[in-house]
Parts: structure tokens; C-alpha cells; sequence
């Protein structure tokens, strides 16, 4: 590790099933983390919906697929409707928004066709390669929340666009206790977010634990984000973002984590 970054730690902040690969790339960069599990993935309440769909599969024109945690909800329930991912209707084509949730699909045998540029949702209204507007897209999104821009955006044109639950995200109700003490001794110097819903729990966990003043925790702490949308939320529930990932994924995070650490250990120089 740097001996120059050794003495900063930086929160990071991910749904509790994907921190250990998060992890990982952290440690390897040297920078030392603290986890913040700040988000909890469960099954939606209801399958019906979802099975429907996948039932009629050979109705859609594509599948949208915009997380790792859909990928999974996918893989899940089409054995329990007769289909495999090698056995798909022909005629579907598979969108993947982000390199990680194409990569996901890519260790189950199948191949996206299309990834839309820059890795975020607002580039694939734009760039979508479809050469009409007739037809019809399946996206498999998370049950409570999440963003309505995708299908305001393709229904706005005229596409079928239908959206079923293939999981839902909650809230932790524990906070990890080294990361808890390092807040009150001020001493995270940076917080990573790598979704809206993510700044909204750990915004939550942290009036939870610290009331009103919550915010004084963060006083001296880097905010970094991931993309242009978790950037908005953090402006929204912390009146600031220190810098943004580029690219929009977990090796830009790195990089960009690395900045702000570099930034801060010449202040001590």
C-alpha cells in the first residue's frame, strides 16, 4: 500500500451482496475501506407478474436489463417458466445497460446486443438501435423506487415498453460498528455512492444513528458518485458531490477515489 494513503479510509457503500468484488478492486488500488452495506436485495412480493412475461416471451422485441440484480431475477425464474438463456425466442434481442450487468449476462452464456454508450440508462433512449418505433421491450426492473425516465421516454414515442419486478431493494437496519466509530471520530475522509437508492439509505442510516446533525458527519468527508444520476441525488440529500466517476463504473470509482486521496495527503505534505 502507499504509505502516503495508509492513514485515509474511505466508506464504501454498496448493496451487501456486491461488496466483496468492490472490495477487492479497492484494496488492490491500496486505498483501505470501510463497508457500509447500504442496501439489501430480496425477491419482489409477487413473481406473477414477471412469470406472465416471461411466459410470452415471443411476443417481445427485446429484453431490457439495466443491473446485475435483474440478471439474476431473470436466470431465477426462467427455469420455472420452461425457457433457459440458450433457449430464448430468436427473435429477442437483450439490452444491457453497464458493463458489469452485460458481463453478468455474459458468465450465463448470452451475449447483450446492445450496451448503451457512456454506461448509463439516459444514453439508451438515444442511441437505442432499433429502426422503428414498433416495438415492444420487456425491462426487468426493482420493485419499490428506482428512476421512471426509461419508460416515460420509450412509451413518449410510441413503443410497448413493459416493466415487471424482478426484485426489490430495502434498507439495512444495522450499521457496522468500525464504520460507525470511524464517523464519530471523523475519520472517513470519503464516501462512495454507486446509486441514487444507495444515498438515500446511507442518508438514512446515518440520521438514524446521529439525528438532526447527521450531516456534521460528513463535514470533512469527500462525497464521490459513480454517474451523472447518483450525482443529482447526492446534490439533493447532501448539497454536494467532490467528484464524479469517469467512466461510470467501478474502476472509474477507484481511480476517482484515488484523486481525492492523492488531493488530501499533499495538504499534509
Amino acid at each position: 500500500m502507499s504509505s502516503h494513503l495508509s492513514s485515509f479510509q474511505i466508506v464504501l457503500t454498496r448493496a451487501e451482496k456486491q461488496q466483496s468484488n468492490a472490495s477487492r478492486l479497492f484494496k488492490e488500488a491500496g486505498i483501505t475501506i470501510l463497508d457500509l452495506p447500504a442496501l439489501e436485495i430480496n425477491s419482489p412480493n409477487n413473481w406473477n407478474p414477471m412469470d406472465k412475461a416471461l411466459e410470452s416471451l415471443n411476443s417481445f422485441d427485446w429484453l431490457l436489463l439495466s443491473s446485475t440484480n435483474g440478471v439474476e431475477a431473470l436466470e431465477k425464474r426462467l427455469t420455472t417458466v420452461g425457457y433457459g438463456l440458450n433457449t430464448l425466442p430468436p427473435n429477442l434481442k437483450i439490452a444491457s445497460i453497464g458493463y458489469k450487468t452485460s458481463l453478468a449476462l455474459e458468465k450465463l452464456g448470452y451475449m447483450s446486443d446492445y450496451i448503451p454508450p457512456d454506461f448509463v440508462a439516459d444514453s439508451l433512449v438515444t442511441y437505442f438501435p432499433a429502426s422503428n418505433i414498433d416495438i415492444k421491450i420487456l425491462a426487468i426492473r426493482v420493485q419499490n423506487g428506482g428512476r421512471t425516465f426509461l419508460a416515460e421516454a420509450f412509451r413518449e414515442v410510441g413503443v410497448k415498453f413493459i416493466e415487471v419486478a424482478g426484485y426489490q431493494s430495502n434498507c439495512p437496519k444495522t450499521f457496522p460498528k468500525k464504520t460507525f466509530e470511524a464517523f464519530i471520530t471523523q475519520e472517513v475522509s470519503a464516501v462512495t455512492f454507486t446509486s441514487s437508492k444507495i444515498v438515500q439509505h446511507t442518508c438514512r442510516l446515518l440520521e438514524k444513528l446521529f439525528g438532526t446533525s447527521w450531516r456534521e458527519q460528513l463535514k470533512s468527508t469527500a462525497i464521490i458518485s459513480i454517474g451523472p444520476q447518483t450525482t443529482i441525488t447526492c446534490h439533493k440529500w447532501l448539497g454536494r458531490v467532490d467528484t464524479e466517476a469517469n467512466p461510470h463504473n467501478l474502476e472509474g470509482l477507484v481511480t476517482a477515489s484515488l484523486e481525492v486521496l492523492n488531493q488530501k495527503s499533499t495538504k499534509f505534505i
